[in-house]
């Protein structure tokens, strides 16, 4: 019997695969990414990450037992302390002040991104939570898998190795998986037309991270 995430994962790969071709991906892969274009990335990603957390102290606050408390608690601390430390590292290595990836506004599609995710979660119930907020977690390790495979041999000389290691590494993964876990604890039982909504939740996020990668590849930003 297919569980609903092996569901989501097969109807969500065209969108997937779009976002894995997408030449920013391909350059973080091949080490040939322009640097203004990762300096893009890192300013953006920061400040959405700021509200990508946010839904994690909101599924904490939603949980219905200790163990649901703790993944989201973990996952918050993993964002705050792993993956934005890895962009503030960066960011220094380019001469970015953590001052200023903090001052940085978003642009109209992270905004959009982040808003749609934060309306839902806020007024929807613990599995809306997390059918928004895996796509971004679940399709980075995917992304992560992939460039190591494609690209691991010149991972020492890529500028991008330690972006490629973090979301291929086990700590990742592990909070990935977790993640999943709960997706088919929350949808088990639930009548089609609510799997449906969970899955146009899942569709929706990952087409705004193909749109986050689109951003960043042309350094759209607001046009006044």
């Amino acid at each position: 019997m297919t569980t609903f995430t092996e569901r989501l994962y097969q109807n969500v790969q065209p969108i997937w695969e779009r976002n894995h071709r997408h030449p920013f991906v391909q350059g973080l892969g091949k080490g040939t990414l322009e640097k203004e274009k990762f300096v893009h990335y890192l300013k953006q990603d920061y400040v959405y990450l700021i509200d990508y957390a946010k839904l994690f102290a909101i599924g904490a606050i939603k949980a219905h037992n200790l163990k649901t408390m703790n993944t989201f608690a973990a996952i918050l601390h993993d964002t705050l302390h792993v993956e934005m430390e890895l962009h503030r590292q960066y960011a220094e290595s380019f001469g970015i002040s953590r001052q200023e990836l903090e001052s940085t506004k978003a642009t109209p599609t992270n905004v959009a991104y982040t808003s749609y995710m934060l309306n839902i979660a806020q007024n929807g119930s613990l599995a809306d939570v997390v059918a928004c907020l895996l796509p971004c977690a679940w399709d980075y390790w995917e992304i992560g898998k992939l460039l190591r495979k494609q690209y691991g041999d010149g991972l020492a000389s890529n500028p991008y190795a330690n972006w490629i290691e973090t979301y291929d590494s086990i700590e990742f993964a592990e909070g990935t998986k977790s993640l999943i876990q709960l997706m088919d604890e929350l949808a088990e039982g639930k009548p089609e037309r609510e799997l449906a909504k969970l899955e146009e939740y899942f569709q929706v996020t990952s087409k705004y991270e193909y749109l986050f990668w689109e951003m960043n590849d042309k350094q759209l930003d607001w046009p006044i």
